[in-house]
């Protein structure tokens, strides 16, 4: 088939969600293509749902036709049966039209462990399920063994887990540099005069407050992202963990990601071990030189390794470091230099991202173009899982985005015992979560509807602090 730069898709009964998932589903095999709304706009790929088949035309003479077939129990598990359907038939006859098979079968969503709670609370032993997630999601054997493999290690791991139970997230939304792959809220903290200050006054004010609206709770684990934390001084940092300690009390698990290695000093590690702080990412992404340029971090290979020996020699025993497979101009030679590095320091975990080409990512907005192949992903992250196997961890979590180079996943590795349970509980979405800071996004758990509902925060930093009595009255409404 002809390069195809859009497609327009429709067909009776698909309401909005049925439509966003098949759409998701077409990028998979098209990529680059632009989704067309308007069915009387031309389109290179023109795919339309009868009612009893899919009808494939190009436009160019070329058209293809594949029926729909019955829905397995599996495929109802997912919650919508003639979804499920439709893409089964939809992905028979794309995989026909370009001779491509996806390693996640059918599967678009972020989260497809869930799934494999879902299939196992409902009585499915992992045998059954692995045979069932290649046969009717079409998924490859070794992503439905460790997809498997992971939500069982999930479940043993939250096993003194209670839905009642409240996670607690704040958000710092600054960097020393935004990176080339980036789409989360940054700041450049260079730029923002007295805002920084301001904004810790901010989010100090709101976590007194959630503290003493959640009185009563029981509260598990702590986990401080970004933006990059530590571009927070020592004394912000130190005001910022006093507070949470004050309005939550004492917790078992307790994550901040120093992240960025040029933000990383001793005093302010020591901050963080006098408040407790369990578990740390000092994160590269890669550990060659030019690429570190090309992506804009804006620190060398050598940093790293000084941010590094500087957490050993503060105490830490836990620490994470983020590494990302196919960044631009970077080959399978490529990544297995940085495992070589990765591996004398032999961090506690490791989480392996596959490139996802975001939105309002800097990338995205130049036109960037994945030259990296997909088998060539698939090697770097065979290699990923050969070091991390010599390091003796474990997969403990994974999580999927949209455009990711050759259509792969993000997987977290760990020494047992070092695992962060924040990042299961985020990924399966079986407790709450109370997050502040601008950004971030608050989720209100119910057990009994087994149910759960987003209570997002404002992105722009001005705007949370205008508007803090405004968020607070938002999480007021839900969680109390």
């Amino acid at each position: 088939m002809e390069m195809v730069k859009s497609f327009l898709l429709t067909g009776r009964e698909l309401d909005e969600s049925r439509h966003y998932e098949l759409c998701m589903l077409v990028r998979e095999f098209l990529p680059l293509a632009e989704i067309i709304t308007d069915d009387t706009a031309p389109a290179d790929l023109r795919l339309c749902w009868d009612g009893e088949a899919w009808h494939a035309d190009t436009g160019n003479g070329y058209a293809d036709r594949e029926m729909s077939g019955e829905a397995s129990a599996l495929a109802a598990l997912g919650g919508d049966p003639f979804k499920n359907e439709l893409k089964r038939s939809l992905y028979r006859l794309l995989a026909r039209l370009t001779g491509m098979h996806m390693p996640w079968g059918i599967l678009t969503g972020v989260r497809p462990t869930k799934l494999a709670w879902q299939a196992m609370t409902a009585g499915y032993t992992a045998e059954r399920l692995i045979d069932a997630l290649v046969q009717e999601f079409y998924l490859e054997g070794s992503k439905a063994r460790r997809m498997t493999e992971i939500a069982c290690r999930e479940q043993q791991l939250l096993a003194d887990h209670l839905p009642t139970d409240v996670s607690i997230y704040a958000g710092i939304p600054f960097c020393p540099t935004r990176c080339a792959y980036c789409s989360f809220v940054s700041y450049d903290y260079h730029r923002l005069g007295d805002l920084m200050d301001r904004y810790v006054d901010t989010l100090i004010a709101e976590i007194r407050e959630c503290g003493r609206m959640m009185q009563g709770r029981r509260f598990k684990s702590f986990y401080m992202g970004g933006g990059t934390p530590t571009t927070l001084s020592p004394d912000a940092m130190d005001r910022v963990l006093s507070a949470v300690e004050e309005a939550f009390g004492e917790m078992s698990e307790t994550t901040v990601e120093a992240g960025r290695p040029d933000t990383i000093t001793s005093e302010k590690l020591r901050v963080l071990k006098r408040h407790g702080i369990g578990r740390i990412s000092v994160n590269p992404q890669t550990m060659n030189d030019a690429t570190l340029v090309r992506i804009g971090r804006r620190h060398s290979v050598e940093d790293i390794l000084r941010a590094f020996a500087l957490a050993r020699d503060a105490g830490f025993d836990n620490i994470n470091m983020d590494l990302i497979m196919g960044l631009p101009g970077e080959t399978s030679a490529d990544a297995a230099h940085t495992l070589e590095r990765i591996m004398v320091l032999a961090p506690e975990s490791l989480t392996v991202h596959t490139l996802a080409v975001k939105r309002s990512s800097r990338i995205r907005e130049q036109g960037f173009v994945s030259e990296t192949g997909p088998e060539e992903i698939r090697q770097m992250l065979r290699l990923a899982d050969e070091a991390a196997d010599a390091l003796g961890m474990k997969p403990y979590y994974m999580y999927r985005q949209k455009n990711m180079a050759g259509n792969f996943e993000n997987t977290g590795y760990a020494v047992p015992g070092k695992e962060c349970l924040y990042n299961i509980e985020i990924m399966e979405e079986k407790q709450s979560i109370l997050a502040m800071g601008a950004g971030a996004v608050s989720k209100c758990y119910e057990p009994e509807k087994d149910r759960l509902t987003r209570v997002p925060n404002v992105k722009n930093v001005e705007e949370y602090l205008r508007r803090i009595d405004e968020m607070l009255e938002r999480k007021r409404r839900r969680f109390v």
